[in-house]
């Protein structure tokens, strides 16, 4: 089927959430993009491709190499940790070449920016591999994975803290625009070099922190943690709670979570916590230097709530080559656009089907009727899957999609209305233990959502066909269903059974009647010749 959207389709109006921009060029040249980050742990590569406002990640790969391992005492990079990172550079720019991207873009934070062979460090690499290594400071480190948030939060406000190896961030979000920003040396590779053992360290994060604070004033609204350490606090979190949706992004803790968490992590065996959590041991080494900094932040900062981030630098540099009125969109209905353009089997559909919908949720704010929009996008992009697996692949994808602007209990929304829209119960299902992320309206609101995609699908034939009108009354309860005339073959007694279905679940009675086709405009008579 062919996927290219229809042009009149295109130019019509998509209300609140304008028109897709994915297919724009300057949209196009962020497709496919490589980044290279050479941080003070890890060295990575990542390769975004698909819609640039929600990029899925076509390549990720991940080398813990050390660089700033024994920093401190060497003022050197450390040398295996050097030979390391050389090695997968070179691995890097040659994957580069055989994916034809463009040029990678690179850049190196504190070990690099601190160590006195630095300098040496990024000729070698030029010259071994031709790939220019850009060397920022700490501020711009800061402002760039406050980007990266932003990129996966747009009109987030708070504080961004971006934990590296050898040094952390602070920087402040607001209006999509970044303010104040630190950097401080208080990542875990430097933080083991501190003489006085534990509370040597922790006086020394206490009076680091106090600093910052003075610098970055007060910031109690919502924290964003970015960077490897805080995702592993953040697994040990969830398997301290017995949380069941791993899915790191977007995930929440509490002030109270993390000092329980400071707790459980003094009291268990590492190595076993480790293997429980699906840590590496590199990670797991710096988790309590790490847990030590974050106990020390929310008790200076006392933020409102914190909120795990897999977006940060390299996400960051994505984020600064687009265009301000891409980065203005909304990455969720984004996403789900260029699903359905490029999956579905009648790309467009989605549009008609969230105007037939939407009466349904007339009253819902902004935030629900997002997750309406990119359901009805979604609807039929997993038709291919076993129609035995079809509803519970759908959960499966909309609840560990990588996709931004979703909290996880929108995710288990999104993935109850899409497993409705083939499957009328949802009992039994095995992903049932998710459900109770989402409260019981939420639960009912998907079904109805669901369940109403599944009776309007019956009637698609064309992109922008005209399908007909619901109309609810809620206090009545009454649903109004209007078909036009040329839909009367279409419903048959499946689709029957399906608006049934709906009425249901709305616990409604149904007002269905067709519409007759607009009489056709009688000829004028002919003129009589002069």
């Amino acid at each position: 089927m062919n996927v290219t959207q229809d042009p009149a389709a295109a130019a019509t109006d998509w209300g609140p959430f304008g028109r897709p921009i994915f297919d724009d060029p300057k949209a196009r040249a962020l497709s496919r993009v490589g980044v290279v980050d050479v941080g003070s742990n890890s060295v990575r590569l990542v390769v975004f491709d698909g819609a640039a406002r929600s990029p899925a990640y076509f390549y990720n790969e991940k080398i813990m190499c050390a660089l700033g391992a024994g920093l401190s005492d060497s003022g050197r990079l450390n040398p295996e940790g050097r030979a390391r990172a050389l090695s997968a550079l070179r691995r890097f720019q040659h994957l580069a070449r055989g994916m034809g991207l463009p040029p990678l873009s690179a850049v190196a934070t504190a070990a690099v920016r601190d160590a006195e062979d630095g300098p040496d460090f990024c000729a070698e690499v030029l010259r071994e591999t031709g790939l220019k290594i850009h060397v920022i400071d700490g501020r711009e480190e800061a402002r760039l994975s406050a980007q990266g948030v932003l990129l996966g939060w747009p009109g987030a406000y708070g504080l961004v803290c971006d934990i590296g190896g050898s040094s952390m961030e602070l920087a402040e979000i607001h209006e999509n625009t970044v303010g104040r920003r630190v950097t401080s040396p208080l990542g875990p590779l430097k933080l083991r070099d501190i003489k006085g053992g534990r509370k040597g360290r922790r006086d020394y994060i206490r009076e680091v922190m106090e600093q910052l604070k003075s610098e970055m004033g007060t910031q109690r609204d919502r924290l964003f943690l970015v960077g490897g350490s805080w995702r592993a606090i953040a697994r040990i979190d969830m398997h301290r709670r017995g949380y069941r949706l791993k899915v790191l992004h977007e995930y929440r803790m509490s002030a109270k979570d993390v000092r329980e968490t400071a707790k459980y992590i003094e009291k268990r065996d590492l190595d076993k916590l480790r293997s429980d959590c699906g840590i590496s041991s590199t990670r797991m080494a710096l988790v309590p230097y790490a847990i030590d900094v974050l106990t020390r932040l929310i008790h200076t900062f006392k933020p409102k709530d914190i909120a795990v981030s897999s977006y940060g630098i390299r996400e960051g540099l994505l984020y600064e080559q687009m265009p301000q009125r891409l980065r203005a969109r909304d990455p969720l209905i984004e996403a789900s656009r260029f699903a359905e353009m490029k999956d579905a089997r009648v790309p467009g559909f989605g549009k008609t089907l969230y105007d037939f919908v939407s009466p349904l949720f007339s009253g819902a704010r902004h935030s629900k009727r997002r997750l309406v929009k990119a359901a009805c996008l979604l609807h039929d992009v997993s038709w291919r899957a076993h129609p035995d697996y079809r509803a519970e692949v759908c959960f499966d994808n909309a609840t560990r999609a990588n996709l931004g602007g979703l909290k996880h209990s929108e995710r288990v929304f999104l993935g109850l209305a899409l497993l409705h829209r083939y499957s009328n119960k949802r009992h039994g299902s095995s992903f049932e233990y998710l459900y109770d992320l989402l409260d019981e309206k939420g639960q009912h609101e998907a079904e109805v959502l669901g369940k109403a995609m599944r009776f309007g699908a019956m009637l698609m034939v064309t992109s922008n066909g005209e399908i007909g009108d619901l109309q609810w009354q809620p206090r009545k309860r009454v649903l109004h269903v209007t078909l036009p005339d040329s839909a009367r073959p279409l419903y048959g007694e499946v689709a029957e059974s399906r608006l049934k279905s709906l009425a249901k679940a709305l616990d409604a009675s149904v007002d269905l009647k067709f519409s007759k086709p607009a009489p056709e405009p009688e000829p004028e008579p002919e003129q009589a010749p002069e």
